[in-house]
């Protein structure tokens, strides 16, 4: 059984370094429009015309540009009070995570 701590993300980080984030262009605050949760528009890039993703997390080994650290040691978001919708959806423990842990061998 895993514990609070072991599902601790920030030491883990394994979500933002396993996924492409992509989300609606409103959620973005500069030259995409006025955002809802004001993702930086510069850490951002488009996928089609009404959707974006991070930086970074579109590609053959994602990782988000917005994560500092190391991961499975301590990491953080540099724009935590401003991330996504996908990155809010995430919850220690959920598929998604135990996944993304999976991929890079944590417990």
């Amino acid at each position: 059984m895993l514990t609070d701590t072991a599902l601790d993300c920030q030491r883990c980080g394994a979500c933002c370094a396993s996924f492409r984030v992509s989300f609606y262009w409103a959620e973005a605050d500069g030259e995409h429009g006025p955002g809802t949760f004001g993702v930086p528009a510069d850490l951002t890039e488009p996928i089609s015309p009404h959707l974006l993703c991070m930086q970074g997390t579109h590609a053959r080994q994602p990782r988000c540009t917005a994560l500092q650290g190391q991961v499975g040691s301590t990491v953080g978001c540099g724009i935590y009070e401003h991330r996504p919708s996908p990155c809010r959806e995430v919850m220690p423990g959920d598929a998604q995570c135990l996944k993304a842990r999976a991929r890079h061998g944590l417990a």
